[in-house]
């Protein structure tokens, strides 16, 4: 009776535990697939979806982004981009692969 109760205890455990790993396993592939990168349109986006976009470019960064394009039109090259004020070389190394043109 003790044996009969002790596998039914362990098959209860054992139960219980595989659908809990089966639901973080789930959670871990749904993060995984939420953090793929969002490209950027420097010559069409507003200031809030740049600052939102880019790595170390807060609103006020991405208003000058904005005032830039407007007085000497469209990006031709992201380098351009160091143009403007606040932004760096570094800041466009980070964001390379986000920013289209």
């Amino acid at each position: 009776m003790k044996n009969l109760l002790t596998v039914l205890l362990l098959s209860l455990v054992v139960a219980i535990s595989f659908p809990t790993e089966a639901k973080s396993a789930n959670v871990k592939a749904k993060q995984s697939s939420s953090t793929s990168i969002t490209k950027i349109n420097l010559n069409k986006a507003s200031a809030k979806d740049i600052a939102a976009a880019l790595k170390g470019v807060g609103l006020v960064k991405a208003q000058a982004i904005i005032m830039y394009r407007k007085k000497h039109g469209n990006f031709k090259a992201i380098e351009e981009l160091a143009s403007v004020k606040g932004i760096g070389v570094a800041t466009i190394a980070k964001n390379h692969s986000k920013i289209l043109l």
